[in-house]
């Protein structure tokens, strides 16, 4: 018999619709009936392609006798982390205050009062390496609310008042200057592996935002070490197992410092902010690799990830079915000596084995490979790398694909738009510009709709419950604002102006500082507020750099003042963790710059537009159009004459103008940096 997360539109909350544990959605209703019954919630905390998460829920939640027990003693809620981030961010700080570590799954004893007392992530079903069975947990916290309420009322009050303390006052420090970003670069170059590229040891995450950053300072600077820690990195990605070589995009991160073997999960995320670094990477450099890397994982999202409404889905499971019919981690991507020479015969099969890394012993479990381009093949044949790798392709089609979480994320198809709009400009593929037009278009219809604020998710063009943060609102106005420069059609610099307007009224507080909800949102037992930048830029640092962005547009000072006062926190944080605000020192980058305004008075798509697109000067903005009209699209445009009737270009920052142009060379020298 189904449960309560029948009627809910999660892939992950659907995937545990059947357990026989009952469980609740986060709802006032489940605590409600925690109060009633006088039993903790147990809350438990995870994502679709999380692999931990499959096995916690098959070992424990699948297990009759389990549930029974949880059924009697606790109201189980289940919360998809993706889909309501506030609720997530709230108990994994107390998770990693109390333990030191976080992760999910994630598992969290709560009051009645929603005030967590117990903790941990994955419990397994029977005792190992010295953790207690998930049997053995649910028992302790059960004697401790019969026996020890005192106790538990104690504690559960101490970490609430310690959550309550931590409340950050990162505004009012003025904004970051050249000062903050010298030594956020100095503590990059400290944690930079010259062996391997990226930043630190294993587990070894794809660095998209620092890697952005890196691109800005070295075309506002010209330091030339900037661009080789980001030009070496994005190589040895592309080159690693880490990157898909048979079907393009990234997946979620390496296990080892190396990038050979990675965990399989795809983000839609990770493949947005990839896509398009890579692209800017290309037009930093020209590197035919960051051309190919680029269009690769944009073809990738696009065929993979697309959603029948033009949106895109959130991830790929890193588990499938391998050859033995059970679900293993890995399945559908690697190879043994023996498929290839199945696939491709003898003589090819040694050719792609050289070429892929492939070897007998294997570089993943149980003898097989993750394909990569260990670059010791010597030159090679263009022509029979692209035959081998169809065939290839073809045959891994055959296999059982990974699962796919059907979620539509607001922000995640924002920092989507961003990638594919610029990327589709740069490569002159307006197939790409016209898919990232479609994905906007479903946020407007659907994530927008008649309520004029914003819905976290949708599934099959149905929005879901939750009301959108602040990420959502950044990086869909960041998408908006990349769609406007690269179409010059207005309308996206409206929406993105009225998301923003929303930011200024709704998530910000004294002295410039951010929050993750909404004033009017769901009051949770401390208001979520994360600066730092992890897998995604964090809403504070998105929404900085979208305000930014808008400010340059339309010359608002409110959204100037507040970009500025969003900032603080990255005066504050840059030079002491630079890897965790890469995207808020990109913002920075674009302040110490401008950043520049670049307005194309003739037609979208012409020479000049062109120009101005593949300027590297750091978040400059470029508004496109021609006639009467388009001053009303953008006011970039308005009064900017063409020049003896040819197609004109007016770059200004720092209410200082250059000379207007009608030279294509003479623009690009003006935006080189």
């Amino acid at each position: 018999m189904a449960n309560r997360l029948a009627q809910t539109t999660s892939p992950y909350l659907l995937q545990h619709a059947d357990n026989p544990v009952d469980w609740w959605p986060w709802s006032p209703e489940a605590f409600e009936e925690a109060r009633k019954r006088d039993v903790p919630v147990l809350l438990s905390v995870g994502y679709a392609s999380c692999h931990w998460c499959h096995v916690m829920a098959h070992e424990s939640f699948e297990d009759d006798g389990t549930a029974a027990y949880l059924n009697a003693h606790f109201v189980p809620v289940k919360v998809d982390r993706e889909e309501r981030p506030d609720v997530d961010a709230v108990y994994m700080e107390a998770v990693q205050a109390a333990t030191g570590h976080g992760g999910w799954p994630m598992t969290v004893f709560l009051t009645p009062d929603a005030e967590p007392f117990y903790f941990g992530t994955y419990f397994p079903p029977e005792p190992r390496h010295g953790s207690p069975s998930f049997p053995q947990v649910l028992e302790g916290v059960t004697a401790a609310w019969t026996d020890r309420r005192d106790e538990v009322a104690e504690v559960a009050g101490r970490i609430v008042a310690d959550l309550a303390g931590r409340s950050l006052v990162h505004g009012g420090y003025g904004v970051p200057g050249e000062s903050e970003v010298a030594q956020a670069l100095l503590g990059l170059t400290r944690e930079y592996d010259e062996q391997h590229g990226g930043f630190g040891g294993a587990p070894k995450f794809p660095p998209a935002m620092v890697v952005e950053f890196l691109l800005r300072h070295y075309a506002r600077t010209g330091a030339e070490g900037a661009l080789q820690m980001a030009a070496d990195t994005c190589t040895a990605m592309a080159r690693g197992g880490i990157y898909d070589q048979l079907g393009g995009g990234f997946a979620r991160y390496s296990v080892d410092r190396e990038w050979i073997v990675p965990h399989f999960e795809k983000m839609l995320y990770d493949n947005a902010l990839l896509c398009r670094v890579y692209a800017h990477l290309w037009r930093t450099t020209g590197s035919d690799e960051a051309r190919r890397i680029a269009l690769e994982t944009a073809d990738f999202m696009v065929r993979e990830l697309r959603t029948a409404e033009g949106g895109f889905a959130s991830a790929l499971d890193a588990d499938s079915e391998g050859a033995d019919g059970k679900h293993v981690e890995g399945a559908y991507y690697v190879w043994t000596p023996e498929q290839l020479r199945d696939v491709l015969g003898e003589d090819d099969a040694a050719f792609a084995a050289a070429y892929f890394g492939v070897t007998e012993e294997g570089t993943f479990e149980e003898g097989a490979s993750v394909l990569r381009l260990p670059g010791d093949a010597g030159l090679v044949d263009a022509a029979r790398v692209a035959g081998v790798r169809a065939r290839l392709l073809a045959a891994r089609d055959e296999r059982p694909h990974p699962g796919r979480d059907d979620k539509v994320v607001a922000a995640w198809n924002g920092l989507a738009i961003a990638a594919l709009a610029e990327t589709g400009a740069y490569f002159d593929r307006p197939d790409l510009v016209e898919r990232a037009t479609e994905a906007a278009d479903l946020l407007v219809r659907v994530h927008l709709g008649e309520v004029a604020r914003l819905t976290r998710t949708s599934k099959d063009g149905r929005a879901g419950d939750n009301a959108g943060v602040l990420e959502d609102y950044g990086d869909v106005a960041e998408g908006f604002l990349a769609l406007a420069a690269v179409t010059g059609e207005g309308a996206w610099l409206e929406f993105a102006g009225f998301l923003l307007d929303i930011v200024l009224e709704q998530f910000t507080g004294e002295g410039g500082q951010l929050y993750d909800t909404a004033h009017d949102a769901e009051q949770l037992i401390r208001r979520p507020q994360d600066p730092t930048d992890s897998a995604t830029p964090s809403g504070w640092t998105a929404a900085a750099g979208a305000l930014l962005s808008y400010a340059a547009y339309t010359g608002s000072e409110a959204h100037r003042t507040a970009a500025e006062g969003a900032l603080g926190v990255v005066k504050a944080l840059g030079p002491r963790v630079p890897r965790f605000v890469g995207w808020g020192l990109a913002v920075a980058e674009a302040l110490l710059d401008g950043p520049r305004e670049v307005a194309v008075a003739g037609p979208v798509g012409g020479e000049l537009h062109r120009t101005a697109l593949l300027g590297r000067a750091p978040g400059a903005v470029v508004a496109a159009g021609e006639g009467p009209g388009a001053g009303a699209e953008f006011p970039l445009l308005v009064d900017r004459p063409l020049l003896g009737g040819e197609p004109t270009a007016y770059v200004c920052r720092h209410f200082v103008c250059d000379a207007p142009t009608t030279d294509a060379g003479e623009l690009a020298a003006k935006l080189g940096g």
